[in-house]
């Protein structure tokens, strides 16, 4: 068969499937681009030719469009994707951030950027790299950090084993990440003779890796040992599906869990050894389990700075791991126990291996009683204020609104600022299969909130999609609100506006920097403004910036809802189903009224020298925080 590079590519694509469990899916729903010299006429003309095969969605930003990709792939669990392809240039670099968080959090993504000539003859002068000692090198190589596969076809031969070289990484749960294949321009447009197989349907299924024999009875006999054990589980928890198989072994054998970001509600919040959040962002309850046990076991978790605490969170002095993943070189951390496995299986596994043992009394009972006086704590700070007072609310009573409006089976989807500290927090998590939380924080990207809640909705049509995002990010990338209008995706977008960048606020505060930097209000007499040494206001007058995001969100073609109270909130929130399109419900909260971090530490350096009293106690607080800091060298 005589086909294009592009048209080739296109079809095969269209014929891959996923397979886990014996249910079998398309795994690339089809494809966003934005089009310009570089893809328009070789990509683009395929796309339009095979339309029936592969889908098009247009987007309005090439970094927005790989983070719907990202959102809908965490969503179907890995299981699907969506492929991005971009005009070489601006367009291409601009989906490099993209690429990096989803490599980061070991999300599947296709990235098809256009490239310069393999010909070489035009000369690259238009968005295209001359570097002088190396004529091979274009823009697209900064891709090769970010992604888990790369490579340049440049050849109509390359592009079979390149393809099927790329979903063999997008479908291992192990390896998985941005996979780019850099696409010259005049190749994609090369015609060549191919193979019938080569478009034949394809299934890649996802086999669950069972543990290795003696892995798990070393597992079981440290956890028979133990007195004081721990779950840290992960996003693999969920992204394996083994949410059931985790509350099995929990209820067996009593061992408390914890969780990280990603794995956020892999333990509905209602058991009693439902401990919530760990680490830098963690609950008082998780975070003082964690400083006494004295064996961790991870599952599905790559022990991130914030999970934990800048190794700081398990100070018992013979704390010993066993790190359950499907990753290697995840497994090997912390001088843990490696339990190269699927998590379901292997949680199957070491609950019928540890049949007939408990863990000790005492402590399951403190489990409980500190998860109970966290879900005191979680109840008073949720609770909103007077409505009448005329004052904003505090950011944890709007992530409490939209947690009743979510119920079980609403996803609530955040990603940068104060949010997804908040909502780690905070959140009540309801859905047993632990889809209802997606915050993004492996990269803490601002600007993904909106298009990631996008992808969620795509992924899962019949849940109420919640996102919710502070100004900043917001401003980051808003232009996405107009591909959910044009798609008709029904999103609800939560908008808090608390002028400027709250987190780093309470961050720069915290290490006697005052705020600097972190106010979006006019400079007084050109000095940016700085917070009070009191956190209570602003130290010299400075009025607030003249922009009316809910405004902007209207101009885009969202419809808005504007509140002020947090009764205000709840009406809108329940107005908001049921739209054909995005909601935008607008609300202001107070910037200094933050959720405590509760005997957790997140090391940030403090200038060791420095003629400000207050950054000179900052690294005084700094110094002491820093001595718990510990490396984890006990042989399990």
């Amino acid at each position: 068969m005589r086909l294009t590079v592009a048209q080739a590519l296109v079809r095969f694509l269209a014929a891959q499937q996923i397979e886990r469990d014996g249910a079998r899916a398309r795994f690339l729903e089809g494809c966003f681009g934005i089009f310009g010299h570089g893809n328009v006429a070789g990509l683009g003309q395929a796309l339009q030719q095979h339309a029936d095969l592969l889908p098009y969605h247009p987007a309005r930003n090439e970094q927005a469009m790989v983070h719907v990709a990202v959102g809908f792939a965490r969503q179907r669990n890995r299981l699907g994707t969506f492929a991005c392809t971009t005009s070489v240039g601006p367009g291409a670099t601009n989906m490099v951030t993209g690429a990096a968080l989803a490599t980061i959090n070991r999300l599947p993504v296709l990235l098809l950027p256009g490239d310069t000539f393999a010909t070489r003859r035009p000369h690259p002068v238009l968005q295209q790299l001359e570097v002088p000692h190396d004529a091979t090198v274009s823009v697209n190589d900064c891709f090769r950090p970010v992604s888990r596969f790369y490579e340049r076809v440049e050849r109509p031969e390359q592009l079979i084993p390149a393809a099927l070289e790329a979903m063999r990484v997008l479908t291992d749960p192990g390896e998985t990440g941005a996979v780019t294949l850099a696409l010259p321009e005049d190749v994609q447009a090369e015609a060549s003779d191919w193979p019938e197989a080569f478009f034949e349907s394809r299934v890649w299924t996802v086999y669950r890796q069972p543990p290795a024999r003696e892995a798990l009875a070393r597992a079981a006999h440290l956890v028979r040992e133990a007195r004081r054990p721990l779950i840290v589980a992960g996003g693999g928890v969920i992204y394996s599906e083994a949410t059931g198989a985790l509350r099995a072994l929990v209820d067996a054998v009593g061992i408390p869990v914890c969780e990280t970001q990603a794995g956020r509600g892999a333990l509905v919040s209602e058991h009693p050894l439902s401990l919530g959040a760990v680490g830098a962002t963690g609950t008082r309850a998780a975070n003082r389990l964690a400083h006494d046990a004295d064996l961790v076991i991870g599952v599905g978790t790559r022990y991130s700075d914030f999970t934990t605490a800048s190794q700081s969170a398990f100070q018992d002095p013979g704390v010993r791991f066993v790190n359950v993943n499907v990753t290697a070189f995840d497994a090997a951390k912390q001088s843990g126990l490696a339990v190269v496995a699927d998590a379901a299986v292997a949680l199957e596994a070491l609950r019928e291996a540890l049949a007939g043992h408990e863990v000790d009394a005492a402590w399951r009972a403190r489990a409980a009683e500190e998860g109970a006086a966290w879900d005191r704590e979680v109840a008073r700070l949720v609770a909103a204020a007077a409505d009448d007072d005329g004052a904003p609310p505090p950011q944890a009573a709007i992530v409490g609104a939209i947690n009743d409006a979510a119920g079980e089976t609403g996803v609530v989807v955040g990603a940068a600022g104060s949010a997804p500290g908040d909502l780690h927090k905070l959140w009540r998590a309801r859905d047993p299969a632990g889809k209802g939380y997606h915050v993004e924080y492996g990269y803490s990207c601002m600007g993904y909130e909106i298009p990631g809640g996008m992808g969620v909705k795509l992924a899962a049509p019949e849940r109420e999609v919640f996102v919710l995002v502070g100004d900043g990010s917001y401003l980051m990338l808003p232009g996405e609100l107009v591909t959910a209008v044009a798609e008709r995706i029904p999103i609800v977008v939560v908008l808090v506006d608390n002028h400027g960048y709250a987190s780093i606020g309470a961050l720069s505060r915290s290490v006697g920097s005052a705020g600097f930097g972190t106010h979006y209000r006019q400079s007084a007499n050109g000095a940016l403004p700085l917070d009070a040494a009191d956190g209570a206001g602003l130290a010299a007058p400075a009025d607030l910036l003249p922009v009316d995001l809910a405004t902007n969100a209207e101009s885009l073609g969202a419809t808005v809802i504007r509140t002020r109270t947090i009764a205000q909130l709840r009406r809108a929130l329940a107005d908001a189903r049921g739209a054909d399109g995005p909601v935008v419900v607008h609300i202001e909260a107070d910037r200094y009224a933050g959720v405590p971090s509760y005997e957790s530490w997140w090391d940030v350096p403090v200038a060791e020298v420095s003629g400000d009293e207050a950054v000179r106690d900052a690294r005084e607080a700094y110094e002491t925080a820093r001595s718990a800091q510990r490396a984890y060298l006990e042989v399990p």
